[in-house]
């Protein structure tokens, strides 16, 4: 995906040419059958590792990217898959991406006045966190969640349970403690949301470790995007309840 400009002070992500199909059905996570236009069935790699409840729906409308490298197993990606109120972008690294090329944009105001933005550096107990942001001696530890289940206009994370994800908020907090600056990012990587709360039907542990993090420094942020079959970019802020 390249980065373009736009008109206003955000960024946005260029889809690669786009094809279209019908979901067959999605299997071993990572793979998903897809029927064609011209009634070919292919094989796609599926770039999500959760749960995909809410965007998963076979019979749906997908698009996917084509990509000739010999090396690759599987040509093509799945994108994005239209779930009726919404396209829904289900690879999960586009909300990373998407983050970075924002906040250097000046589009998060929350996350402004900081040099510089490194991806993936390691800290804590083996791990990386997604974006470092720093000036000087100050420091913000942003991890970016991408969010895809959302049921009559709330968004919720995670829509599997997720032992990864709770060790980044026991890490996020350890990091506060240390005198830094810590936040969660969640991208919902749709348009029909209107509000977050993690999905303590899912995963209680993880809300309950959330609602300890902000209790104990750690910010959040949701933002939901616009999305179309060219593009995508950051679009509200959107209200969480705790």
């Amino acid at each position: 995906m390249t980065i373009v400009n736009k008109e206003d002070p955000g960024a946005a992500l260029k889809w690669p040419r786009l094809i279209q199909g019908t979901l067959i059905k999605r299997y071993k996570r990572f793979m998903a059958d897809v029927k064609l236009r011209n009634g070919h069935v292919v094989t796609a790699h599926c770039p999500n590792s959760g749960s995909m409840k809410a965007c998963s729906e076979p019979g749906r409308p997908v698009y996917l990217s084509k990509h000739n490298k010999p090396s690759r197993r599987l040509k093509y990606t799945w994108e994005l898959i239209d779930m009726g109120k919404s396209l829904v972008g289900v690879n999960t690294i586009v909300p990373n991406r998407l983050t970075k090329a924002s906040i250097a944009a000046g589009y998060v105001k929350a996350l402004s006045g900081y040099d510089t933005i490194r991806s993936e550096v390691k800290y804590g107990k083996n791990s990386r966190i997604d974006l470092l942001l720093e000036n000087g001696e100050k420091r913000c530890f942003v991890e970016v969640k991408n969010c895809t289940m959302v049921t009559d206009g709330l968004a919720c994370f995670p829509d599997a349970v997720t032992s990864r994800g709770l060790k980044h908020l026991v890490e996020l907090q350890e990091q506060v403690r240390q005198g830094d600056r810590s936040v969660m990012f969640y991208l919902i990587q749709r348009m029909d949301a209107e509000r977050f709360r993690p999905a303590d039907h899912i995963d209680p542990a993880y809300g309950q470790e959330l609602r300890k993090a902000v209790q104990n420094g750690v910010e959040i942020l949701v933002y939901d995007v616009a999305i179309n079959l060219e593009m995508i970019s950051l679009n509200r802020e959107l209200p969480y309840q705790l």
